[in-house]
């Protein structure tokens, strides 16, 4: 047997081994939709992202971040878990003007009110800590298979690689019209990883979109920022919104984004792949507790760190996570969550006092 197709089988077995659910190798090439990329970036797009312009040039070439790059092993973890308490928050219609169908939350006071959190995010722990372990040990592991002059240099979602290119011409899913990967056997909750290497090894097929007709995702986004098929325009994007928008929220977008008060999963719930979904065996991706909405606007900085050091939510900081409560309650909040707003209308950050002052008129109006 060929020499690089056996060390490419012993690559995909000790990745296995090492707990990724899917792994796969392509080339260094640039990724097929560099192109559109660049145009998503000149059309503005990208928002306030704006590292994302300051690395495009190596987010299209993978021999910019490895010269001497010759193959990409993509790899993915399983992150789903289902929610072990029924989220209580209101469903929001961007067709309705953003208003909420309470009946949901009829029988649900707004002291019982939990914070709507996107999956990836629910957990104790940040994902980038757990793939960022597995990740440096593969690359380990590369160099060792690979002999003296072995590179390999590892990256998820935090650096500058194009990765569901990748993913998509390595084979272990396609990009689906939300824009996300989705994969056959797990659906569309996948961490990405890559490994670059020096390394000539046999790259896979790519896989092929099976999407289809189907454009369910399209129809479930509460903004509209998906404006046409593989087409996300970032700015309305309630993710965007919630957690790389760091000042105000604009006014016109707050009552669409209902109850969510970091991510959406909204284009991804809608997805019929996942009906292949399956429980993560990471038990550091399983839903926590969370103490009710109104709880939060008390907070402190000490205590918000304390509580969500090591968490997706810890990068959002204080201010920019009271934001978004306040903006939820504004959207669910009962007229007994106003003695709650009170330390937030004189919290020391400007972000979060205007955007509860948004929140109590719409209470007061709604009442």
């Amino acid at each position: 047997m060929d020499t690089a197709v056996t060390l490419a089988a012993d690559i995909k077995q000790r990745t296995r081994e090492l707990g990724f659910d899917l792994v796969g190798i392509t080339t260094a090439d640039p990724p097929p939709h560099a192109t559109q990329f660049q145009q998503w970036l000149a059309n503005g797009s990208h928002g306030e992202m704006s590292y994302m312009e300051r690395n495009a040039a190596k987010r299209i070439a993978p021999t910019e971040v490895l010269p001497d790059a010759r193959s990409v092993i993509v790899v993915a973890i399983n992150y789903f878990s289902e929610d072990r308490v029924p989220s209580v928050g209101a469903v929001f219609n961007r067709d309705s003007g953003g208003e909420a169908d309470r009946s949901r939350i009829q029988s649900a006071p707004t002291k019982q009110m939990t914070p709507r959190i996107a999956r990836y995010a629910r957990g104790e722990r940040d994902y980038h800590d757990i793939m960022a372990e597995k990740l440096e040990t593969l690359a380990a592991v590369i160099r060792e298979l690979g002999g003296q002059y072995a590179k390999a240099l590892w990256y998820m979602d935090t650096g500058p690689v194009f990765e569901r290119d990748l993913a998509q011409r390595a084979g272990i899913g396609f990009v689906g019209k939300h824009t996300n990967l989705i994969n056959r056997s797990f659906g569309n909750w996948l961490f990405l990883g890559e490994v670059l290497t020096n390394l000539e090894l046999p790259a896979g097929p790519p896989e092929h979109p099976y999407c289809g007709t189907c454009h369910r995702c399209l129809d479930a986004c509460p903004t509209g920022a998906l404006v046409a098929p593989y087409q996300l325009d970032a700015r309305c994007c309630i993710s965007y919104l919630t957690i790389e928008l760091k000042g105000s929220i604009p006014v016109e977008l707050r009552s669409v984004i209902g109850d969510r008060v970091f991510g959406c999963d909204d284009c991804l719930e809608a997805c019929p792949w996942n009906r292949f979904a399956r429980q993560s065996p990471i038990r550091e991706f399983r839903r926590r507790d969370l103490p009710p909405l109104t709880e939060f606007l008390s907070w402190d900085e000490q205590k918000f760190c304390d509580f969500f050091r090591g968490t997706p939510i810890f990068r959002i900081k204080r201010r920019g996570f009271l934001r978004n409560v306040c903006v939820a309650l504004g959207n669910i909040g009962e007229p007994s969550a106003l003695p709650a707003m009170e330390p937030a209308l004189a919290d020391s950050e400007p972000l979060v006092r205007e955007h509860a002052a948004w929140a109590v008129e719409k209470i007061h109006n709604r009442k």
